[in-house]
């Protein structure tokens, strides 16, 4: 974006250029060059999230940086959201699984610069290739199509019709379910916010129902997190059971418009939805409420559900401060629901199949069913279908065929980058909401990263926060500075405890959202769980 762009889009929109100019400077995947600036022919970016980092990016992105012609420009990037792919690179808009120099060469010289089009099911028959994510339970979701490719089989709209979709809907608009039996429904099952809050989803429709309308809705699928890629997957497959999800809670909640907020990394992920909302647009099971599939620019804060809403509005995402609560004042200034993408996903079999169906598994005194996000020093990494409470080497064991050739398991990431850091020794905790938290970690989106006795922790711990300094939104100072003054006491071999306890302090108390409370939690736990490494 070159600065007479700025100029005129400042000029269109009758707005100071400071202010456009500080939203897009705010977002990574604004390049902001001036007008006599030469422009690379395109550009390749290798992930250096900490799946892919254990994977080797690092050599990868020195190899390429070096390899590559001058015109094209070879930049790091935070997760892309591919971690069971690691090492996961992507050419402008076209992802490169378990990227290496030759797969990564062959594309830029092929020019092959966008995501391949995703397969349909509209020539196939309709009943072989409907997805069911229950079909998956206790088992694996494959990370890539049959044939190898990136793009799976997309349970298109006809196809998801014909097996029994947009039925719950339909009998909403007409009547046949009570909205009040619906929230009674989803409160039972226990189905909690699975983009990492945990947050009651029938409560949460009880809630902002109690708000005068209109109301909006807010659908966070930014997937942000390091290490959790579960959307993505399920978004791959099926769109409709989560929009079917989306449409059930507009009703019950009387929602006049839904935001769907997309990250920008998954650019097949947008062109899925893009064509199966135009379908059911076209032909409409039922009243439909406004639907807008808004397009982050790559900002691992606007996964923090103020700083979204922000994000939509045409703003910076900065979190806000709070009270008052986005259920009462969210999205423009309208009492807003805001849902992850992988609760609304569950919302037609809660309803299909009762509350029971989904609170009758567990593990460990643990209730509910749980996508697993797996990466990392495991044979096979991936999504993970299991019951709650099911621990680390239970998973490792029974879902990933064990650890990768040649590595012992040392230590694990329980809840991605913020959910700290536990040693093996500590593999029979049940995986779960509220269970970990004695521990000073936490589950999130359950995105687990295992890495094994060739790691470090203190190196993994230096990479996630190297990662909070990069996406801390700058707005307060504990965690803006914080983070980037614990980055480089942490690169020392021996750690300074008393200044790194005063900067754990400093972010956890005052700064404003999840990012800078979080942030400190590697450090807690490499002193607590490794502190050989540290001392």
């Amino acid at each position: 974006m070159r600065s007479r762009h700025l100029v005129a889009l400042a000029s269109e929109m009758k707005i100071p250029m400071a202010e456009v100019f500080e939203v897009a400077s705010f977002y990574h995947h604004f390049d902001l060059i001036e007008d006599t600036e030469k422009t690379p022919q395109f550009t390749v970016r290798i992930c250096d999230g900490i799946a892919c980092e254990l994977a080797g990016a690092k050599k990868l992105f020195q190899t390429l940086s070096n390899t590559l012609a001058s015109e094209i420009k070879v930049i790091k990037a935070p997760c892309i959201g591919r971690c069971e792919q690691a090492p996961a690179a992507v050419v402008h808009q076209n992802p490169v699984a378990f990227a290496t120099l030759e797969k990564v060469e062959e594309i830029v010289n092929a020019k092959q610069t966008h995501h391949p089009l995703p397969s349909t099911v509209e020539s196939c028959e309709y009943s072989k290739n409907f997805f069911r994510p229950t079909d998956f339970l206790g088992k694996s979701l494959p990370s890539l199509a049959e044939d190898g490719s990136l793009s799976p089989i997309v349970t298109n709209f006809e196809t998801y019709a014909r097996n029994g979709g947009y039925e719950i809907a339909k009998k909403i608009d007409k009547g046949e379910l009570i909205k009040e039996k619906i929230i009674q429904t989803m409160e039972s099952s226990g189905l909690r916010g699975l983009g990492g809050a945990g947050f009651p989803a029938g409560r949460k429709w009880k809630i902002v129902n109690g708000y005068p309308g209109p109301r909006l809705m807010a659908v966070n699928l930014d997937e942000g997190e390091p290490g959790t890629f579960k959307d993505r997957t399920y978004l791959e497959r099926d769109p409709h059971r989560f929009l079917e999800g989306m449409l059930i809670a507009a009703k019950v909640v009387d929602v006049d418009s839904c935001y769907i907020y997309l990250r920008d990394e998954y650019h097949g992920c947008r062109e899925i939805l893009e064509k199966e909302i135009r379908k059911l647009q076209d032909s409409p099971p039922c009243k439909l409420p406004n639907i807008e599939l808004r397009r982050g620019a790559g900002a691992y804060i606007c996964g923090e559900e103020s700083a979204m809403i922000e994000s939509i509005e045409g703003k910076r995402g900065e979190p806000r401060m709070r009270p008052p609560y986005i259920a009462e004042v969210g999205l423009f200034g309208r009492p807003t629901l805001e849902h992850n993408y992988e609760t609304l996903y569950w919302v037609r079999d809660i309803l299909e199949k009762g509350a029971e169906w989904f609170s009758s598994y567990g593990l460990h005194g643990r209730k509910g069913i749980r996508s697993f996000s797996v990466s990392g020093r495991v044979k096979n990494p991936g999504v993970k279908l299991a019951p709650a409470g099911i621990t680390i080497q239970e998973l490792i064991n029974e879902y990933c065929d064990g650890m990768a050739d040649g590595h012992e398991f040392y230590g694990y990431l329980p809840g991605g980058a913020s959910g700290g850091i536990l040693p093996a020794t500590m593999n029979d905790i049940p995986l779960d909401f509220d269970t970990l938290q004695p521990y000073g970690c936490f589950i999130g989106s359950a995105a687990i990263v295992v890495f094994s006795k060739a790691d470090s922790a203190k190196d993994v711990a230096v990479n996630l926060m190297s990662f909070f300094e990069h996406e801390s939104c700058g707005q307060c100072t504990p965690c803006r500075v914080g983070t980037e003054k614990a980055k480089a006491l942490m690169k020392n071999n021996h750690w300074d405890k008393n200044a790194l306890d005063d900067l754990k302090t400093v972010m956890v108390d005052a700064s404003i959202c999840g990012l800078g409370q979080a942030a400190p939690n590697p450090i807690a736990c490499v002193q607590k769980y490794f502190p050989h490494e540290v001392s």
